[in-house]
């Protein structure tokens, strides 16, 4: 569907397309999502759009928020929360279940629930577990709404790192050294998953990143310089999810690449550099979102380099059978050889956030970064495809 295909009235003039901006989550990068929210929100160019901001809270609801981004961003190192802007704190919105019906609904104790009107097309900024792991996509599939973003698979394959790193193999990529402790594992027989690690160290060496499978925004990350470290490391990881990845250190440089999907397919960005931060020991959440370490675009990379890398960005991108957009992130390493380390199916897009600001210097302003996403939705049918 196209902005031109939306149903009209003879009698009314052509209405615009309205975009439901779905933010927050239940997952641990609830406040981020609220930041992009608010970033998407400033963005969106409101004489082409009507737009309809949906929060959801850490808890599960689904509410009706204020259309206020300057109340959606990072203050005194506190991220914001969909509670903060939400207009009710009873109550929620209900997305219609019938591919017929795309009539959004309000419903408040003791009041007659009330329409918000149709919505063609869902721009969904959750980050994490319950909204980037195919869970909304499903959700939006069975009620048969257009939405931004990659499909089912794709987003449950960006997600869970361990069979992202299997996609890719599969297709030829080259991934670093990694092991993976299930949760099954964990509870019937700990000392032998502990042994696991310690073994996967006595082969690649220290330190390692023990990480949680299916997080992002490296949150729950720990580095781990030896044995002395593991328990706090792998206790972090699991409060964010009870599958843990273990990753060997990789020496080499940071190099991220953004996709987006044009109408005659994916094409890269310029690449960017993350340099080691100063104040950290690597790139955390605290470097990339509160001290907001800044990156280098474009990347100081040989003409030959900047090429190998967005080839390889589109593979991945296609790889995992991804739409929309992603954030390829990789390692330059010593040797000279690129290894991907993840994607983001949907990357954080803060005013600060790397996948935004690759495209600024690719020619793609931030509006029109935004635009050229609602328009590939809108172009994109539900279902099989």
């Amino acid at each position: 569907m196209s902005t031109e295909n939306l149903p009209q009235s003879p009698e009314q003039p052509p209405r615009k397309p309205r975009v439901a901006v779905v933010f927050g989550g239940r997952s641990s990068e609830h406040g981020i999502s609220v930041v992009t929210a608010g970033a998407v929100l400033r963005a969106i160019d409101r004489t082409k759009y009507d737009v309809l901001p949906i929060g959801i809270t850490r808890e599960g609801r689904w509410a009706l928020t204020v259309d206020e981004p300057e109340r959606m961003a990072i203050t005194d190192r506190r991220t914001p929360e969909v509670e903060d802007v939400a207009e009710s704190g009873e109550g929620g919105v209900v997305l219609p279940l019938d591919p017929g019906n795309r009539e959004v609904v309000v419903s408040e104790p003791g009041s007659v629930p009330k329409a918000l009107g149709e919505v063609d097309v869902v721009f969904p900024v959750l980050h994490g577990p319950y909204g980037e792991d195919g869970t909304l996509q499903g959700l939006l599939e069975l009620s048969g709404v257009p939405y931004v973003g990659s499909g089912v698979l794709a987003s449950a394959v960006g997600q869970d790192k361990e069979y992202m790193k299997r996609v890719f193999t599969s297709f030829g990529l080259k991934v670093g050294p990694y092991v993976v402790i299930r949760p099954r594992e964990w509870e019937q027989d700990e000392p032998a998953a502990r042994k696991k690690i310690v073994d996967f160290a006595g082969e690649h060496g220290w330190p390692l990143f023990v990480k949680p499978a299916r997080a992002g925004s490296s949150i729950g990350i720990t580095k781990v310089d030896d044995i002395a470290g593991l328990g706090d490391a792998i206790a972090e990881a699991q409060r964010h999810d009870p599958k843990i990845l273990v990753e060997a250190a990789l020496r080499g440089r940071e190099i991220e690449c953004g996709v987006l999907e044009f109408e005659d397919g994916p094409r890269a960005s310029v690449p960017s550099e993350i340099p080691p931060p100063d104040t950290h020991a690597y790139y955390d959440f605290e470097a990339k979102y509160i001290d907001s370490t800044p990156g280098i675009v474009p990347a100081p990379l040989t003409p030959e380099e900047t090429a190998e890398v967005q080839r390889l960005a589109v593979d991945a991108f296609e790889a995992a059978s991804c739409e929309g957009l992603v954030r390829a992130d990789f390692f330059l390493t010593v040797e000279g050889e690129f290894v991907i380390n993840e994607i983001n199916t949907m990357p954080g897009m803060t005013p600060i956030s790397m996948y935004p600001q690759m495209w600024q210097a690719s020619g793609i302003t931030y509006p029109d970064l935004v635009d050229k996403l609602i328009q590939a939705a809108l172009r994109r049918p539900t279902g099989l495809r």
